[in-house]
């Protein structure tokens, strides 16, 4: 099958979170299927084109934009450690800047920029001779591909075959934009933007809307995810278009690429480990606390760490960390290490929670891939408080490294994690269902109780360790649903 990933991130080349993880690890794992994959996301300025090897091609593509044609270099780099090329889009007037979406509000031009990629796409295929089977498009930045497919190419011989996959991540953003603005961009006749047509939504022009609508098959990062966004408030508007597809709507458990996040392979951590050498974890734990800047004095007192990578928004749950957080820290119950940016408020409450118990807290801000890994295999237990969650994939790396997730039962942290249970020694975590301090609180109380409490202690990390989260499965999942689109077509 003829697979094209179009995209907004893709590690290691451009990432903000979960999204690239995702994007770089599914061709991978097509790839090894057989399957013929190309990616296509743009050349942001912040990417290093001499590190990951990406060269200029000779290609110019001409991309229909509105009642014009603008102009994009094709630029080619491959995944690492992989045959799967990857063309990147440069276009200095749209992606050579700081950043991917810029901070806080967005670039003002970020409905120019997505549209953008989204009509490229098409014609970057048509200049490789790649006939894809599938486009495989993702978030809103990828969204207007879908209507694109129906309208502009629907008749194209040359996209005769091919089918659209719209796959959601976070339906908190939408890519809401200007409806003149979209519809001239998106080559779309304005009369076809009204209320309650497929564009449409609280009067603006939504891409997400659009992509849902237009595609022949919707997946989200996780079953519960995708009943919790047509069914709750968690659909963020969006839960009648989603109704509408009814069966069309699939949720795919997102997976993590074993070959980059392995106990017994990371090439960053201070000592690889398995599940039946879990005493080695210890020593990855001393190699965190001492690159944090915990005394030496400090590490030989035996406390759990609690480790976070996180973004420091009010999704990830940071409001109730801050008010149930301190009591464990005061009571020399706990060290926290935290690695994660985001919210001015939320930041500075850490960095202050770390001046006053520097024996106890530790807070890493921006973003540090190796460090990652290492608060990973050297953290206790991995706390994800979460007010809503599509999926998540440091949970899964979490129960990969045998470090014990305490989360909120929400979203894919629902699917993956579940209580631990001290009578029958099975299950892999700690849950909790309120939002709020309280139920934090007591979470928390609940799976310290099991620090180096045997028997639990070691069952509830092996339990961990065996869970099976690879990405193999999920990308089988995938093709599965391509197919299902094809067949829909026919």
């Amino acid at each position: 099958m003829n697979i094209l990933l179009a995209a907004a991130e893709v590690t290691p080349f451009a990432k903000v979170g979960g999204l690239a993880d995702m994007t770089g690890a599914l061709p991978k794992a097509w790839a090894e299927e057989g399957h013929n994959v190309i990616v296509i996301l743009p050349l942001y300025g912040t990417i290093d084109v001499e590190k990951h090897g990406i060269v200029k091609t000779d290609m110019l593509v001409d991309v229909p934009f509105g009642s014009w044609t603008e102009c994009a270099e094709v630029w080619h780099g491959m995944l690492p450690g992989t045959s799967i090329p990857v063309y990147f889009l440069r276009s200095s007037d749209y992606y050579d800047r700081p950043g991917i979406y810029g901070y806080h509000e967005g670039f003002e031009d970020n409905d120019r920029r997505f549209i953008f990629l989204s009509r490229a796409v098409f014609e970057v295929a048509r200049a490789l001779d790649f006939r894809p089977d599938v486009i495989h498009a993702h978030d809103y930045h990828t969204a207007p591909c879908m209507p694109m497919l129906k309208v502009h190419y629907h008749h194209d011989e040359f996209f005769r075959h091919t089918t659209g996959v719209f796959t959601i991540h976070n339906m908190a953003y939408q890519g809401m934009y200007d409806p003149q603005r979209a519809m001239e961009f998106c080559g779309f006749p304005a009369k076809e933007f009204y209320t309650g047509s497929w564009y449409e939504q609280d009067g603006i022009f939504n891409a997400m809307k659009a992509g849902i609508l237009f595609a022949d098959k919707i997946t989200t990062v996780s079953p519960t995810y995708a009943q919790e966004i047509r069914w709750t408030p968690e659909g963020m508007g969006l839960q009648g278009a989603l109704q509408s597809r009814g069966g069309d709507v699939i949720g795919i458990l997102n997976g993590i690429d074993s070959s980059v996040w392995s106990p017994l392979h990371d090439e960053h951590i201070a000592a690889p480990y398995s599940a039946d050498t879990l005493k080695k974890k210890d020593i990855n734990k001393r190699a965190l606390l001492k690159e944090v800047g915990v005394s030496p004095a400090e590490i030989k007192r035996d406390l759990p760490v609690v480790g976070m990578v996180t973004r420091l928004t009010e999704q990830k749950g940071i409001s109730l960390l801050m008010s149930s957080i301190e009591a464990f820290v005061a009571a020399d119950r706990i060290r926290l290490v935290i690695l994660g940016s985001g919210e001015t408020k939320f930041e500075d409450y850490l960095l202050n929670l770390a001046y006053r118990y520097p024996h106890h807290v530790r807070v890493g801000t921006g973003y540090n891939e190796p460090l990652s890994h290492r608060i990973q295999a050297g953290s206790d237990y991995y706390l994800m408080p979460s007010r809503f969650e599509p999926c998540g994939l440091t949970q899964m790396f979490a129960l990969a490294y045998g470090t014990i997730p305490i989360v909120r039962s929400v979203g894919g942290l629902s699917d993956t994690v579940q209580e631990y249970d001290p009578i029958s020694f099975t299950n892999n975590g700690v849950r909790f269902h309120r939002y709020t301090g309280d139920a934090l609180t007591h979470a928390m109380d609940s799976a310290l109780r099991f620090y180096k409490k045997e028997p639990h202690w070691t069952h509830i990390r092996r339990n961990a360790m065996a869970c099976d989260n690879t990405i193999a499965a999920t990308a089988r999942r995938y093709v599965e649903v391509f197919g299902w689109a094809q067949e829909s077509q026919r």
